[in-house]
């Protein structure tokens, strides 16, 4: 295991009993969001470092019983919590990690990533790793439940020219990642970046 997923266990491995309790109101934030993907009934979908798998429900709602949902994440306590609160009765969970995921090609209409990008190791790389998953016009959804400027704040820095979550920056690395952009919000209530995987 690398020293980057090292620092994201012990980071979130710490944080993962109380996760929730820290932020009790993002569920219709995160219900929003996945209602932006424009799933079916049957769809496959993955949520991509799921941590507590606060998206898993709204992903159950959109696909039906018919449909599959996965929540893939590299931290055990994170799952734990997710099985705690009862998550795991809407999608089946994986210790996985999104760089070398147990998925076949294209077997995945989308993929649903929280606070996912400034998390990857290697985002490039990592991204064409989702891209593998998902079938060609698949959807991506990169979220976050306030945007760039109030997350910064609450972390006590500066956004700068060189972040990553910053729209042409974002669009540059989807593109040479195997997605194309076609959505993008960056507002104090929500971060949402839509792709679609290229044919």
């Amino acid at each position: 295991m690398s020293d980057d997923h090292t620092h994201v266990q012990e980071f979130f491995g710490a944080r993962a009993a109380d996760w929730d309790a820290r932020f009790p109101d993002d569920g219709p934030a995160y219900a929003a969001a996945v209602a932006v993907l424009g799933l079916r009934e049957g769809d496959r979908v993955l949520d991509a470092g799921c941590g507590t798998g606060r998206a898993l429900p709204p992903l159950r709602a959109a696909v039906g019983p018919s449909g599959v949902v996965l929540g893939a994440d590299v931290t055990p306590a994170m799952l734990q919590a997710a099985v705690r609160a009862g998550r795991d009765r809407d999608g089946q969970l994986l210790l996985a990690d999104v760089a070398a995921l147990p998925l076949r090609a294209e077997s995945l209409d989308a993929v649903f990533g929280a606070g996912l990008i400034s998390h990857l190791p290697d985002p490039a790389e990592n991204l064409r790793e989702l891209a593998r998953v998902v079938r060609p016009g698949g959807t991506l959804a990169l979220f976050h439940p306030i945007g760039r400027a109030a997350l910064a704040a609450r972390q006590g820095r500066q956004i700068t020219p060189d972040d990553l979550r910053a729209e042409p920056n974002l669009r540059s690395l989807l593109a040479g990642s195997g997605w194309r952009m076609t959505s993008y919000a960056d507002e104090d209530t929500r971060f949402l970046a839509l792709a679609a995987r290229d044919d």
